[in-house]
């Protein structure tokens, strides 16, 4: 498959891209008005690490459309750390935020840029352990710790690319050399991709589910009106459509771990 052909440049992946960084913008803007709880900043620190995660996967589509495919994995990689990142630091703080430590000194000082938080190993690990998210943990890492899972592979592939561990990761970032198995490396990133979505968002619904909740409940008390409560449980309409279209397609028993799970309304 050469670069500059239709079979590659309208590929299935680059609509995905760009719809999971549609998705990520709109959750930055929905997640805003949330109370930043266990850190000091006056805006919920999520806010800009999902437009950070936007940016990461427009670069993506920027890069891997060009043909640099191996370059695409490394930032595949900032990804999969990103979200990680963003798993770890919000469950570490509903572990440790309390009356008494209204602001999680570990979590702050990194926000801060005086510490750093630990390896994604031990974050990882730290997730695993979590009793508050072990239903979806089993699903998402079946066979047991995430070494020996699929997100493993998928990490080790990223570090393929990222450190020229073999002869034809370097090929894959030649936009002009022909590669018969361009298209099966696509198809490979784009599952890729896909996993480390449902994981991110998985855990989203069972760690912070009213970042999904449509914005009608707090406009309408914004206008003096009082909704009704049952409206504080509707999810955003961009939430309910990723849902159908990417969670539940992929990974039906997530879909039905997530609607279990969570107090918000998802059909």
């Amino acid at each position: 498959m050469q670069v500059n052909t239709a079979e590659y440049q309208d590929h299935a992946l680059f609509e995905d891209i760009l719809q999971y960084a549609k998705f990520y913008k709109d959750l930055s803007f929905l997640n805003m008005h949330w109370l930043n709880q266990g850190t000091s900043g006056a805006i919920n620190m999520d806010t800009y690490i999902f437009t950070s995660i936007q940016g990461t996967l427009e670069s993506i589509f920027d890069i891997v459309k060009k043909g640099r495919i191996n370059d695409g994995y490394a930032l595949l990689r900032k990804y999969y750390d990103s979200s990680i990142i963003n798993l770890y630091t919000n469950l570490y703080i509903s572990d440790h935020f309390s009356i008494e430590n209204f602001v999680v000194e570990k979590i702050e000082n990194w926000r801060r840029g005086t510490d750093t938080i630990p390896s994604f190993g031990k974050m990882s690990e730290y997730i695993l352990a979590s009793d508050k998210v072990k239903e979806l943990s089993a699903l998402l890492y079946a066979n047991g710790g995430f070494k020996s899972s699929v997100f493993e592979s998928i990490r080790q592939r990223c570090n393929d690319h990222t450190h020229y561990l073999y002869y034809h990761t370097v090929l894959l970032n030649d936009n002009k050399v022909y590669l018969k198995e361009r298209s099966a490396v696509l198809e490979r990133f784009r599952t890729d991709l896909r996993e480390i979505f449902v994981l991110h968002l998985g855990y989203l619904f069972y760690l912070n589910d009213h970042y999904m909740m449509s914005s009608d409940y707090l406009d309408l008390l914004e206008c003096g009106e009082r909704p009704s409560e049952e409206l504080q449980y509707e999810v955003a309409p961009f939430v309910q459509r990723i849902f159908d279209e990417v969670i539940k397609p992929l990974r039906p028993d997530i879909a039905d771990a997530i609607k279990g799970h969570t107090k918000m309304r998802l059909s």
